[in-house]
């Protein structure tokens, strides 16, 4: 598929298909982020090490459970998140699900772009911060615009090893700097707060941006290596290693450093410290770079589809990734803005729930869609609103809302009550109308 089409919005033909070994190294790059080893050490500080650690395998296993259904359908359809989206809620529908789809990316582009710029602003000077976001963002955009297949898997596959080099060297240089202490496995307060393990699954089970990058990743996928894909690429393993191994790297380097407060800032500035300043600053670039690539792709080719359905205009990829460039550094160079971003993503989660919700429940009633042969034709033409789709996502959304308003206990259920309330706002219709009794409007 080349970097002028509108990826997005096309069917994944035989040809453009990836090789497993290719499509798991560009989706294995999803692992690397900054962000888990922050979500990790939060959460044991809140809520304790063991609750923190069982709500990361229990969000590994949950999250695995739906990798396989949504990655499987991916393979044997060829559809992205656009063209699931415009068979579930139509023409209109699809575009808000791209756009927020698109906003979302867009916004872990900029806190991981942000992350290397302040470590390269630390170990460099004389860079300085402004300088270094123009660079970062640059060749941020840079390695998108050719072919997904060309760039990606293979910069990730020479970075893969620098990841896991780096995490492992951190957790061993710290133990020389501070001395080993089992201090990691008791941090958090001295009374577990009830129900913790619950809180932190669900805060890991409510990364559900992940059942849509499945989506516009796994279709790229080989009919024939869709077991290995849904098992393993997509499956358990990323996410013990996302989830999992990077809670424990991310309490472990909290303890050993006597952090009071984690942020991303101060986990990235213990790496620096025990990995030692040009070391720590290529080990920060490795990692989050090999994320940027994935949130950078996302985003430029969700622009396309919502550019091209909203105004009628097709770009090139070149130009989408330049249109998300553009907004990441301007927002890099802003002042407080990510305080502002971070309580809106709060909201997107809940919204995204409820589109992952919808999708389930068509992919496991409906969805039995034709496996993609060699067409890269879109399909049929759908209507431009669905009631059904729409109506269920929005009852959901409202209804995951209304919890994380209400606060308290009662918003640790927002991400189940979405979830539950999508699934069965998407299916009661169809039940109703098949239901004994019911009045048949179609000839047998």
């Amino acid at each position: 598929m080349s970097a002028h089409s509108d990826t997005a919005t096309q069917l994944v033909s035989s040809a453009d298909r990836m090789s497993a070994a290719s499509l798991t190294m560009v989706w294995w790059s999803l692992c690397s982020a900054m962000f888990y080893l922050f979500l990790g050490a939060t959460l044991a500080l809140t809520f304790g090490t063991a609750s923190a650690l069982a709500g990361a395998a229990l969000g590994a296993l949950a999250m695995s459970v739906l990798g396989y259904v949504f990655s499987r359908y991916a393979i044997r359809s060829g559809r992205s998140c656009y063209l699931l989206s415009r068979e579930l809620f139509g023409t209109a529908g699809a575009s808000l699900a791209t756009l927020i789809f698109a906003v979302t990316a867009v916004y872990y582009a900029l806190f991981e772009s942000s992350v290397v710029a302040v470590a390269a602003s630390k170990v460099i000077p004389r860079l300085g911060y402004v300088s270094a976001c123009v660079l970062i963002v640059g060749y941020s955009v840079l390695l998108v615009t050719g072919s997904v297949q060309q760039w990606l898997d293979k910069l990730n596959a020479v970075l893969l090893p620098v990841y896991l080099l780096g995490l492992a060297g951190a957790v061993l240089l710290a133990i020389r700097q501070y001395g080993y202490s089992n201090a990691w496995l008791t941090v958090g307060p001295p009374t577990a707060a009830p129900y913790g393990w619950w809180i932190c699954a669900m805060a890991y089970f409510g990364l559900q941006l992940l059942m849509m990058c499945t989506l516009d990743f796994a279709r790229f996928g080989r009919t024939s290596d869709h077991g290995y894909l849904g098992l393993f690429a997509f499956g358990l393993p990323f996410y013990l290693v996302a989830f999992l191994v990077n809670a424990v790297v991310g309490i472990f380097l909290a303890a050993e450093a006597s952090l009071a407060n984690v942020s991303e800032t101060v986990v990235m500035d213990v790496c620096l410290a025990v990995l030692g300043g040009p070391v720590g600053l290529f080990f920060v670039w490795a990692t989050q770079t090999r994320i940027n690539t994935a949130n950078y792709f996302l985003s430029a080719t969700n622009v396309q589809a919502f550019l091209r359905d909203i105004a009628h205009i097709r770009l090139p990829r070149l130009l989408s990734a330049v249109i998300v460039g553009a907004l990441v550094l301007a927002f890099l160079l802003s002042t407080n803005v990510l305080k502002y971003i971070l309580i809106a993503v709060n909201y997107q989660a809940v919204i995204l729930t409820a589109w992952v919700g919808v999708a389930l429940a068509f992919i496991l009633a409906d969805g039995r869609a034709p496996t993609t042969d060699s067409t890269s034709v879109a399909p049929r033409q759908p209507p431009v609103f669905s009631a059904r789709g729409l109506a269920a996502w929005a009852l959901s959304a409202v209804s995951g809302l209304v919890t994380v308003y209400i606060g308290g206990s009662i918003a640790t259920l927002s991400v189940p009550v979405t979830l539950a309330v999508a699934v069965l706002g998407y299916w009661a219709p169809a039940a109703l109308r098949t239901r004994p009794g019911a009045v048949r409007t179609t000839q047998q």
